[in-house]
């Protein structure tokens, strides 16, 4: 069972950074495609961010173009989500899910595992 870990969620003030990782239990990371979904109450969940395994491509959502940053870490063995600029509206639990295609990455059902989420919440 691979069980995907979030981390560094927190309170910022608007204009802020955070900066989150994800990593799992017991395998390398880098051999999966790993994505950032997030979802505020009372909306659907939102893909933001998502780097694959065959060659470390960042692909954004929406969401995520222009303010936050994906990336790697193989000797840390977990993937940082870089969040920039934050809005209240990018208040939400994040999501770090973990996939073994690298395709359709902005699709949630490409990823079998998901992490419990940690909450990121911006304050105006």
């Amino acid at each position: 069972q691979v069980l995907p870990v979030e981390s560094g969620g927190g309170l910022v003030q608007a204009g802020g950074s955070l900066r989150l990782s994800c990593s799992a239990s017991g395998r390398t990371i880098t051999t999966y495609t790993i994505g950032w979904f997030r979802q505020a109450p009372g909306k659907e969940r939102e893909f933001v961010a998502a780097i694959r395994w065959n060659d470390d491509s960042p692909y954004y959502g929406e969401a995520g173009k222009g303010r936050f940053t994906i990336s790697r870490d193989a000797t840390r063995n977990t993937v940082n989500l870089q969040l920039n600029s934050l809005k209240p509206e990018d208040t939400a639990v994040y999501y770090c899910a973990l996939a073994s295609d690298a395709y359709s990455v902005n699709r949630a059902s490409l990823y079998g595992y998901w992490g419990q989420g940690t909450q990121v919440t911006v304050s105006s």
